[in-house]
């Protein structure tokens, strides 16, 4: 069958190349075509347009894209009509993938939606616009399927995905990962993990990287995004001690003694590996401001909305400072806090389920494309 997958970020990215593995292992003819990243790509999908071009963060930022955007909807709607699927695959990247699935539906795709828009977090609303163009939803928070049957929407629930990505990894020597990467084996590292988009890595990373000469003892080491050119962070280290690593986030995080991590998918990632953390969220100011407003949500880390308590610690906006990112981060580097915050870790991975995230979507996409 023939299969066209649109993810617009990096952890959209990660997610769709285990499910092209996994669509491929079900599927051996499978043709997939794609909107996604590097690893999307080497796990065998055509890429059609890469995530660099397509992720932007905040209101502000979206507005001043529109023109981009515009264009770049009226050309996946041609790509579609052209390549004909027999399954339409939105991954997350909800205000762009609506808008193509609204389009969709009626023409007759069948579309699937793995890894459900955050309807939970700001304009539940938006639920209507789901039940109309999505045919089939495959959510991967425990607390997602609840909320979409309390709309009386039916949903499956698969698992998540980054069980899957963590459990498949393969043992990493430390020696050898410091010796590669100049590090100092000696050291304990701390992982700074700035985000995967220039906005957040504008706002975020001159604030994590004003603490670094309070911590002499400890090596920091920035994992960076699949997507970012090494300059992008290298303006902002300039001649601290920080070493950036590329492709190798998740051996960073199997080494690493504490991390500071922006909000997203690798606060998540960060407690998979139990290592504790702090949150960071800084963005533009009016964004942040037509954000405050619409989401209804306690906290903005999953390792919260999961555990339903604050169990890590969310600097966000004007909180987010040198001062209070230098304090927040001594209080994890031993005593209480690191200890109730790996405690934490083992109940929140016990919540998620098991591992096969990606191999149940996957099956179930076949199964639900079917020409019967």
């Amino acid at each position: 069958m023939k299969y066209y997958i649109i993810a617009g970020e990096a952890s959209g990215d990660l997610h769709g190349s285990s499910l092209i593995r996994a669509l491929r292992a079900i599927d051996p003819e499978a043709e997939v075509r794609c909107w996604g990243g590097d690893r999307m790509e080497e796990a065998g999908g055509v890429l059609v347009k890469h995530i660099r071009e397509t992720a932007y963060m905040g209101f502000v930022e979206v507005v001043t894209h529109l023109h981009v955007i515009a264009a770049n909807i009226k050309f996946c709607k041609r790509d579609i009509e052209t390549f004909r699927p027999d399954a339409l695959i939105f991954i997350d990247y909800s205000g762009f993938n609506l808008r193509i699935a609204q389009w969709a539906k009626p023409k007759g795709f069948r579309t699937h939606y793995y890894i459900s828009p955050q309807l939970w977090a700001s304009r539940a609303d938006r639920i209507e616009k789901i039940k109309r163009d999505i045919d089939h939803m495959y959510v991967i928070l425990p607390f997602e399927k609840d909320f979409y049957s309390r709309h009386g929407y039916e949903v499956d629930y698969v698992g998540h995905p980054l069980l899957d990505a963590i459990s498949q990894m393969p043992e990493s020597d430390r020696a050898a990962f410091c010796e590669r990467n100049g590090l100092d084996p000696g050291n304990k590292l701390i992982a700074l993990l700035p985000g995967s988009r220039i906005q957040e890595i504008d706002k975020i990373l001159p604030v994590m990287l004003a603490i670094v000469p309070h911590f002499e003892m400890y090596q920091f080491v920035l994992g960076a995004a699949p997507n970012m050119a090494s300059q992008q962070y290298q303006k902002y280290i300039g001649e601290l001690p920080v070493q950036v690593v590329r492709d190798e986030t998740y051996t960073l995080l199997s080494h690493s003694h504490a991390a500071l991590v922006t909000s997203g998918t690798a606060t998540l990632e960060t407690a998979l590996f139990k290592v504790p953390q702090v949150v960071c969220y800084k963005g533009n100011w009016i964004s942040y401001q037509i954000a405050k407003r619409l989401i209804t949500l306690d906290y903005i880390s999953l390792v919260n909305l999961i555990m339903e308590e604050e169990i890590v610690k969310e600097l966000i906006q004007k909180e987010l400072r040198a001062d209070t990112l230098r304090s927040e981060l001594d209080k994890i580097l031993d005593g209480p806090a690191r200890k109730m915050q790996k405690t934490a870790y083992n109940l929140l991975e016990g919540r998620l389920g098991s591992t096969g995230a990606s191999s149940r979507a996957a099956e179930l996409i076949y199964k639900n494309s079917m020409h019967l």
